[in-house]
């Protein structure tokens, strides 16, 4: 036997080892191998056991191997890249093999017909490639399997009938496939069955509901989400004792949601939303039988005509329950008091109901409580201060109620608050001053209200402020100078308001902003030419205010239309804004600004030592701008896209975005997980990471990217969009870079990249890591730069990626853990 997993070993595997013509186990996997598998592994006659998974190679599988008939306790080359497909008779050749592991690599074509002359194998796992065409019939004939994982593919066609036959099979996943049709009633008879996982597919018609019942004692898994399946939900579920995950979503279920799901003590995730579901009783009597279910965590009904009243049952559900959603389902009534006794609740979602009255008091028993979303209801009367007692609220969503009086004085205690939106109620008070205490806020979102006063200086306090709407109120005074501050700022909606006095100058520093809506205020003076630097400002709307003198022409005003200016009788500027054209005297500074410019443009080329030495200073630029608190560029634009992550992706929806995660949607892999190119019917494009959660290791990496990208935000790292998570898949929605990685550019000949274009990366980079140690309150230790975690947009802005394995230091963990990072040995190629 030879052993040397998880060694760290890298480079390719030695042809020699064919000479250890004894050896009968060979165990390689957890490494940093590269190459291809030698053939000379065909040479191993006594060979038992092979072992190369979760290494990086590539090439197809050496067709020696299948010879090595005394194969019989399995071929595991799962986790690396290898193409190719398995030959047709491979099963003729290795007729012992008892376990079978291909997953998570580029295997195409179809899953070989014969495989069922490998009668003993217990395990085929081959999910995560590319396999096509039907599921072979003569799999039914394996009447060993225990294990069938066949889920990420683009497996076609029906499922066979002749799966039934498979008295043994304790695990099913076919998820993400293409299949079609019914499933058949064979399978719900195979008494051992364990995990049922079909979803993601274009499965149809209705489950079987007249099952001898005790035929599915050890059923734990049931997952169906994501197809067409209709009727109502089916009896022989509700006598499945052991059953902890059950997934209907996202089908077209109907009748009534059934009280005996009540019969399920075991249950933990229970989601039936998408569906076309209604109660039995206006008081939804379904959820007084669930307090029977002790283990409950997850509770999703959304999406459903379920038209009733909450009842004050509700308070006696599991008390492990972390997450409710009952959003859009035409609920009425008041929200029951008894809420607040589901201590442990995380997540609380009663968006889109008729809900009326206050917002219980008992709210404030909620401690753990981090999202509440109760928008687009007829809430009424005041916000009450018991909500300022959830210290670890970070997402509070109220828009579209009836909402009355006063912004409480408190919400200024909610430090862990980053997304808040109270639009379109009837609140009619300044805002408190110590809401500017929220230094962490990223979105913030009081528009259409009552609210009056002036904004204070403090507003410069929200460093990392992503989008600020206070449109449609009655503030009045001067925009404060110190909004100049706010760098990560994209979106500034101050619209039709009272306010009075110039734009600041101090405008100029947002350096970040995309969109400035100023209009119907009482703004009067010049339009700064400070804001020619804000070249990412794609929208301007300063119309109908009382403004003056030339419209600047640099930076993103060239783009602009008269639209952004209109109702300012006495400003002038060129004749394609349709404004009247300026004297000659107001053009003088930008003639002599295109004169400098022109005049730079002519010297920079000159002179190559004079390149090398602009290189240098600011190398050295960088390293003492990292020593500096709150640097004037350390927080640019936001890792986090707020207004987004109101946006949810369902699985079919990834899916028709990528087209099934077809192979020419994929445009990279990494250690835990590939990533697509995703293309909504919105013509919205995104990056889809899609996490590997067979791999030790990949749950892990997707919740430290999820606390990494959630608490960080800057013009320079990637920006997260939203996610999709289920129990069997877990994905990042991120934005979508066109012009690749920095290696694509660095090593592809397909390329140019001169030495500008590598000096604006360097800054880039080094802006990005200047914020993770020293931008944020905790430093972020990335741990793994390189060029292909460096991504870049369609203006050739650098943004670093890829923080799955970045650690999150606070306080003394500092030293202790940045002695530990990075790997011995491995350095990537600089730009020079």
């Amino acid at each position: 036997m030879l052993s040397l997993s998880f060694n760290d070993l890298s480079g390719a595997i030695p042809k020699e080892i064919g000479n250890l013509t004894m050896l009968k186990k060979l165990g390689l996997g957890y490494n940093k191998l590269r190459g291809e598998i030698p053939q000379e592994l065909g040479n191993l006659a006594e060979l038992e056991l092979v072992s190369l998974t979760n290494n990086f190679l590539s090439g197809t599988i050496p067709s020696t191997i299948f010879n090595l008939s005394s194969l019989s306790t399995g071929m595991d080359f799962s986790n690396n890249s290898l193409t190719g497909s398995l030959p047709d008779d491979m099963c003729r050749r290795l007729p012992l093999i008892k376990g079978l592991y291909m997953s998570n690599n580029k295997l195409t074509g179809p899953i070989p017909n014969n495989i069922w002359q490998c009668k003993e194998l217990i395990v085929i796992s081959l999910a995560y490639n590319q396999f096509t065409e039907r599921i072979p019939r003569g799999l039914g004939n394996l009447t060993s399997l225990k294990t069938l994982y066949l889920g990420f593919n683009n497996l076609t066609g029906e499922i066979p009938y002749e799966m039934g036959n498979l008295r043994n099979l304790e695990i099913l996943g076919l998820q993400l496939n293409k299949l079609v049709g019914f499933v058949p009633t064979s399978i719900f008879n195979l008494s051992a069955m364990k995990t049922l996982a079909l979803p993601s597919n274009a499965l149809s018609g209705s489950l079987p509901s007249s099952i001898d019942l005790v035929r599915l004692p050890n059923l734990e898994i049931i997952s169906l989400a994501g197809n067409n399946f209709s009727g109502i939900i089916p009896s022989f579920i509700f006598n499945a004792s052991k059953l902890s995950v059950l997934e209907l979503g996202e089908n077209s279920f109907s009748g009534f949601i059934p009280n005996t799901l009540g019969n399920l003590r075991k249950l933990e995730w229970l989601r039936l939303s998408y569906n076309f579901l209604t109660s039995s009783t206006s008081e939804l009597s379904f959820l007084s039988s669930w307090a029977n279910c002790k283990n409950l965590k997850l509770l999703d009904l959304s999406n459903n005509p379920i038209n009733g009243v909450l009842p004050s049952s509700i308070g006696n559900l599991s008390l492990s329950l972390s997450r409710i959603f009952i959003s859009n389902c035409s609920i009425r009534g008041t929200i029951p008091k008894e809420i607040g006794n589901l201590i442990n609740l995380r997540e609380l979602g009663l968006w889109g109901n008729e809900l009326i009255g206050s917002i219980p008091i008992t709210f404030g028993k909620l401690q753990n409580l981090q999202g509440l979303d109760l928008v687009n209801n007829k809430l009424e009367g005041p916000i009450p201060n018991g909500l300022c007692q959830l210290a670890r609220l970070s997402v509070l969503y109220m828009d579209g109620n009836k909402l009355s009086g006063p912004i409480p004085p408190c919400i200024g205690d909610l430090t862990s608050l980053r997304l808040l939106s109270l639009a379109s109620n009837e609140l009619n008070s300044v805002i408190p001053s110590t809401f500017w205490n929220l230094k962490d806020i990223l979105s913030l979102n009081f528009s259409s209200n009552f609210l009056n006063g002036s904004l204070p200086e403090d507003i410069g306090n929200l460093k990392v402020v992503v989008i600020i709407d206070l449109s449609r109120n009655n503030l009045s005074g001067d925009i404060p100078t110190a909004i100049g501050g706010l760098m990560n700022l994209q979106d500034l909606s101050l619209r039709d308001n009272g306010l009075q006095g110039s734009i600041p100058k101090s405008i100029g520093g947002l350096v970040s902003l995309e969109s400035l809506d100023l209009s119907n205020n009482s703004l009067s003076g010049n339009i700064p030419t400070s804001m020619e630097k804000l070249l990412y400002l794609k929208d301007l709307n300063l119309s109908f205010n009382k403004l003056e003198g030339e419209i600047p022409r640099g930076g993103p005003f060239a783009n602009f239309s008269n639209r952004s200016f209109m109702g300012n009788d006495l400003l002038c500027g060129l004749a394609q804004v349709q404004v009247p054209v300026c004297k000659s005297g107001n053009s003088s500074s930008h003639r002599k600004s295109r004169k400098n410019t022109i005049l730079l443009g002519v010297l920079l080329p000159l002179s190559t030592v004079f390149i090398i030495a602009v290189i240098l200073a600011v190398r050295y630029a960088m390293i003492s701008r990292c020593q500096e608190k709150n640097a004037k560029q350390s927080n640019i634009e936001s890792n986090m896209l707020p207004q987004a992550t109101r946006r949810r992706f369902s699985y079919k929806e990834l899916l028709q975005a990528t087209n099934q995660f077809n192979a020419s949607n994929l445009i990279g892999t990494g250690g835990f997980g590939s990533v697509y190119k995703g293309s909504f019917l919105d013509g919205m494009e995104v990056a889809i990471k899609v996490f590997h959660l067979q791999l030790e290791g990949a749950l892990k990496s997707f919740d430290v990217e999820c606390e990494v990208l959630k608490s960080v935000r800057h013009r320079n790292l990637v920006k997260i969009i939203s996610s999709c998570t289920n129990n069997d898949f877990k994905a990042l929605v991120l934005e979508y870079m066109p012009n690749g990685s920095l290696e694509d550019y660095l090593y592809s000949n397909n390329f140019s990249f001169d030495i500008l274009q590598r000096l604006s990366v360097i800054i880039d980079v080094a802006l990005a890591l200047e914020y993770l140690h020293f931008g944020y309150s905790n430093p972020v230790v990335h741990c793994d730069i390189k060029p292909s975690n460096v991504l870049l947009d369609k203006d050739m802005v650098a943004h670093l990626s890829d923080f799955g394995i970045a650690k999150l230091l606070s306080g003394e963990e500092s030293m202790k853990q940045t002695l530990t990072l990075a790997t011995i040995g491995y350095m990537a190629p600089g730009l020079f």
